[in-house]
């Protein structure tokens, strides 16, 4: 065949060398994507656009605004890619013919793909969309029944029959509009129907060549997370680094520790195939081939499995959620790797460490020397050099327990809620044991609440940051916590006196109350009852360090702050501020409208 009699299309078509522009509609871009034409690569990451980013490419698209380029890849290259897109089965592509894998442009396709194609469901879909003629804008509906007719659901525009029926109807209002109203309805399907966009289609590259293109492209725009992009790097027909991840977390779901950030996993990767926990260390897992890399998870995830069984044993921790610190479980991972099967001395070891970290708010600040020195301190203690995790914790004022709220992203929070159930808490008003799985699933705040009643300090004029702080902060079931509401402590004490009987000091002991904290909430002394409350939950918690109880020390508000200033230098390429990032309300009791946020 002369190069004249090249074929251009079918199974044996030449791939261009060249990038190859051109001007395509948007529907028919949509079409190509649900024929299997144009197909996503596993490699790519989720659809992530809240609905407001979905009615504003909508409109843009309605008033001819620009909306960028899209990106594609031609290849014969057989590469696993999603066989959905905003919730729509895509065709299986063609044997044999070279596909054209969505390089970039993902959000933007799968936003028109869903609009125009979505099929008539779950009526809260985020692809439920009208466009509302007479105020000229795009709106989420709630119900799968027709909308008013003056509101057209934008999946009539891939049918025309449909949508000029749709349009004829609105002559049967009985408006003064109507004709604006059916002019406007022309008006939107043409710009649907010729809206184009530039298109550029890569060819004969190979993906060692591809991965550094999609990486830099989607650094820009809606940001990705380090672990897409490092799918993008790593990504092979026979690794992904997305589905690994998920596979070790979804072997701890029923522990309750299936909801572990990826990037914490991504760094127990990074060390277990010979690096550190740091972003540079990450970054060298594109060094390594699909084989090196699934040994390295193999590894991560019987570690993982063996923290998890410490965590909910041990500990008695029951779930990813309450851990003070994620970047905790980074370290603690790393012991499992290193040290599958500690000697009880070094169980008490890595428990010590766990609380001091913890206690001391170790990890708000872990710069990339912290990670270093606690990644030798890790291997030193697996080794045998040493007889305990070496770490430069400090230890706090027992002031934290005053002044810190309880909030679902305070770590201090999470600690006191681990160290009470340490303690196996009774029931103050019945001495029935405590569910401490239910309490700290952590989305369940019903079983926290307020030894001295909220309502009731509001009415003594205690300031709210004061009412919240940790020490006011006890487990009790919600039939209890009722029959308080908002009395004060010198009432319902004397009924916790009475079921009590002998067994007070035990029932007060496993909630963290001393006898004299007690004396003085009996006497509505609530300044006293949380400086003694306060030295009670610190006491209990320094025992389980290790470090004993101490005069004064530095805060952990001065440690902190220390922290801070670590300079973003070459010797600090990375700095994770960790106080959980996740703000939930918690309604802390059920003795008056208490929503810390």
């Amino acid at each position: 065949m002369t190069d004249a009699e090249v074929e251009i299309s079918g199974p044996t078509a030449a791939v261009p060398k060249d990038p190859q522009p051109s001007v395509d509609r948007i529907d028919e871009l949509a079409r190509r994507i649900l024929s299997g034409d144009i197909l996503l690569p596993k490699f790519q990451r989720s659809f992530v656009w809240e609905r407001p980013q979905i009615l504003t490419l909508l409109d843009s698209v309605a008033r001819g605004y620009p909306i960028g380029s899209v990106l594609l890849w031609q290849s014969r290259q057989e590469l696993r890619s999603e066989n959905r897109i905003a919730d729509l089965e895509i065709d299986l592509p063609k044997p044999d013919y070279p596909v054209n894998y969505l390089l970039d442009g993902q959000q933007r396709l799968s936003t028109i793909c869903g609009a125009l194609y979505w099929t008539v469901g779950e009526a809260r879909s985020r692809w439920n969309i009208a466009y509302d003629l007479r105020e000229k804008k795009f709106l989420h509906l709630d119900t799968a029944d027709d909308p008013p007719l003056h509101q057209i659901r934008i999946n009539k525009l891939a049918d025309p029959a449909t949508y000029f029926q749709h349009v004829a109807s609105l002559d049967s209002l009985m408006a003064d509009d109507k004709e604006d109203l059916k002019a406007h309805a022309n008006v939107l399907f043409n710009r649907f129907k010729d809206y184009k966009i530039a298109a550029v289609t890569l060819g004969d590259m190979s993906l060692e060549d591809v991965a550094p293109i999609f990486e830099r492209i989607n650094s820009m725009g809606t940001p990705l997370t380090i672990v897409d992009l490092m799918r993008a790097a790593t990504w092979s027909p026979d690794f992904d680094l997305i589905d690994s991840i998920e596979g070790i977390l979804d072997r701890l779901q029923a522990k309750g520790f299936g909801t572990i950030d990826r990037k914490t996993v991504l760094r127990n990767l990074a060390a277990a195939i010979g690096g550190g926990f740091s972003t540079d260390s990450i970054d060298a897992l594109r060094n390594y081939d699909a084989d090196e890399l699934k040994a390295a998870v193999e590894e991560v995830s019987n570690a993982y499995k063996r923290m998890v069984d410490f965590l909910a044993t041990d500990m008695r921790v029951p779930g990813g959620d309450v851990v003070p610190y994620s970047n905790q479980l980074t370290v603690l991972a790393e012991v499992f790797r290193l040290l599958p099967t500690p000697s009880a001395d070094q169980h008490a070891a890595i428990r010590a460490w766990f609380w001091r970290t913890a206690l001391a708010g170790y990890f708000s600040g872990w710069n990339t020397g912290m990670m270093r020195s606690d990644l030798e301190a890790v291997q030193a203690f697996a080794k045998g050099d040493s007889a305990e995790i070496s770490v430069g914790a400090t230890e706090p004022s027992v002031s934290i327990w005053t002044t810190r709220q309880f909030r679902s992203n305070n770590a201090h929070a999470k600690l006191l809620a681990i160290v009470l159930s340490y303690h196996q808490p009774v029931d103050l008003l019945t001495g029935q044991q405590i569910d401490t799985t239910k309490a700290l699933a952590w989305m369940n705040s019903k079983e926290f609440h307020h030894f001295f009643p909220q309502a009731y300090l509001k009415l003594q004029k205690v300031p709210r940051l004061r009412i919240n702080a940790l020490a006011n902060i006890v487990m009790l079931t919600s039939n209890s916590n009722k029959e308080i509401l908002d009395s004060p402590p010198s009432e319902y004490l004397t009924r916790v006196e009475e079921a009590a009987g002998d067994a007070l000091e035990a029932w007060l002991a496993s909630n963290l109350i001393s006898m004299e904290a007690f004396a003085a909430a009996k006497a509505n002394d609530f300044d006293t009852f949380l400086s003694l409350r306060a030295q009670a939950i610190h006491s209990a918690v320094l025992q389980l360090t290790g470090w004993g109880e101490t005069s004064e020390v530095p805060s952990i508000e001065s440690a902190e702050a220390i922290s801070d200033e670590v300079s973003d230098d070459a010797d600090s390429i990375e700095y994770v501020v960790e106080e959980p990032s996740t703000d939930l309300t918690h309604s802390v009791g059920a003795d008056g409208a208490d929503t810390t946020t």
